[in-house]
């Protein structure tokens, strides 16, 4: 064990010496000698944390899907050296639940065995724990102890952040959501999630806009979490979807697809599902630039959906269906994507 970490930090190691030898010519000559390395480790690690939009707006996902792996693991050395600079960690939390979902549990969904798909959808929720862990590392860097005092005194801890910690609260609150999801087995993950709803709610409190409407959109989902009575978790979930789309001009397809797998299929709402899925396949794929990956991934979905409702709306379960017929890197537009003007804005405007 203790020789496996030794190689492990020492390939971290080696990741820095290499971006550090990559910069230096360009970047040493105007530095004090005395800061050299902070100030190298430093600009690197806020380069590669800015990394996460241009992948964001890349529409080559196998191309980012391969390339992730290795950003994350440079961003993890380069934290490792400069652990007061929240500016990787914020990177690491969104870079490993994005990597999560796209590269390793959509796929795993996409499985043809379900056996197959266990093992990584497994994974995946390892990875969304690394990426929550993070994100409580950034939060906890001006208040040490935040995890543990959002569960015994959440009105307190909650307090204390501000709208420049929103960002870090999304995407601790993304990444525990999730790995809740993957692990309804695990009491200690159930139990978390009181919390993660406040964390959520309160980041929505503090900016509701922020990318897009996102924060509206992740409160949807975990709105269907709350242990009140069904019409009332619907409710709550279709009014913060109401307010995602406002926000996003239409122009994003996980609202939709959300929506839909997570309300309108378990209610056994064929008709809104159908819509609702209809409305995520029409929107383009290039609407929003800086979200052109997350629609490319959210579309696929779609069609998935769409492929298998019949199955799905037939046994009334929400078992994992047969996987797509293209393989996971194939063009969305070849799929056939009907084509619309512009994507339904309220729920009410969808055919």
């Amino acid at each position: 064990m203790g020789g496996e970490r030794d190689r492990r930090d020492g390939g971290d190691r080696s990741l820095v010496r290499w971006a550090r030898a990559l910069l230096a010519g360009g970047v040493a000559l105007g530095l004090a000698a005395c800061g050299v390395e902070r100030a190298l480790t430093s600009r690197v690690g806020n380069a590669l944390a800015d990394g996460g939009a241009v992948y964001a707006s890349d529409d080559a996902a196998e191309l980012v899907g391969g390339a992730s792996p290795f950003s994350l693991k440079l961003l993890e050395g380069l934290s490792r050296e400069s652990p007061r600079d929240r500016g990787p960690l914020l990177a690491l939390a969104r870079g490993y639940t994005e990597y999560a979902y796209a590269y390793v549990e959509q796929p795993a969904d996409f499985a043809a065995a379900r056996a197959a798909g266990a093992g990584a959808r497994e994974r995946a929720r390892a990875l969304y724990l690394r990426a929550r862990d993070y994100g409580l590392q950034g939060l906890e860097l001006a208040r040490p102890g935040f995890g543990r005092r959002l569960a015994a005194d959440p009105e307190h801890a909650l307090g204390s952040l501000g709208r420049a910690d929103v960002p870090l609260a999304f995407w601790t609150a993304a990444a525990w959501g999730a790995a809740v999801a993957l692990g309804r087995d695990d009491a200690e993950l159930l139990g978390a999630l009181p919390g993660v709803r406040l964390l959520a709610a309160r980041a929505l409190e503090l900016d509701e806009r922020y990318d897009a409407g996102a924060l509206e959109l992740l409160n949807a989902s975990l709105s269907m979490t709350e242990p009140v009575p069904e019409p009332l978790r619907i409710a709550r979930a279709r009014q913060h979807l109401e307010r995602a789309l406002a926000l996003s001009h239409g122009r994003l397809a996980a609202p939709y697809v959300v929506f839909a797998e997570s309300v309108s299929l378990p209610t056994g709402n064929r008709a809104e599902f159908d819509r609702l899925i209809t409305a995520a396949l029409s929107v383009d794929p290039d609407a929003l630039s800086e979200h052109r990956l997350a629609n490319a991934a959210f579309r696929r979905r779609a069609y998935w959906l769409r492929a298998r409702s019949d199955e799905l709306f037939g046994s009334q379960q929400t078992a994992l269906p047969q996987p797509p017929e293209d393989p996971p890197g194939a063009s969305l537009a070849a799929a056939g994507a009907p084509a619309a003007p512009r994507a339904a804005q309220r729920l009410g405007d969808i055919p």
